[in-house]
């Protein structure tokens, strides 16, 4: 049954259900062909609930970790709504605990989302995050692909 789960949970392509409640559905997928040792957790599922969810992620990343951008793509409904990026790591002055972190090295981390404060409008969301290890965005060392389906508005 573990090497089972175990498969499940790190196969490309194979979608990971995060939560499912009356207002809320979420789970997100690999948008690489390359298989991943990561798992993303996310409570409590609701928009309904005003306070800050509470995320958790386990990552073994395949590359040492000295340089990290992160995009985030977002859309609704099939239109883009938010293109975003940001410089996690860069060598210097690091201040996030994935910098620095070493090929095979496991990252176990918690944290809040705050965005569970933003209104979402009915429909479905899909969020695409990529994570590269250089400026020019060529070394993609992890992509996944998020699907929010919000059932009803929250104001």
């Amino acid at each position: 049954m573990f090497g089972l789960l175990f498969f499940y949970l790190f196969t490309p392509g194979v979608s990971e259900f995060l939560c499912t409640s009356s207002d809320l559905e979420m789970s997100y997928t690999f948008c690489d062909s390359t298989a991943h040792a990561f798992t993303f957790n996310v409570t409590p599922c609701t928009m309904m609930n005003k306070s800050v969810w509470k995320a958790a992620v386990t990552w073994i990343p395949r590359s040492d970790i000295s340089f990290l951008k992160i995009v985030f793509n977002v859309w609704y409904e099939g239109a883009k709504a938010l293109h975003w990026k940001e410089l996690l790591c860069s060598g210097a002055d690091d201040a996030y605990s994935v910098c620095g972190m070493l090929k095979g090295e496991t990252l176990v981390k918690e944290f809040d989302i705050k965005g569970s404060r933003t209104k979402f409008p009915k429909g479905n969301y899909n969020v695409i995050v990529q994570g590269f290890s250089d400026d020019s965005e060529n070394n993609m060392i992890i992509c996944l692909n998020f699907t929010m389906i919000v059932k009803q508005d929250t104001y």
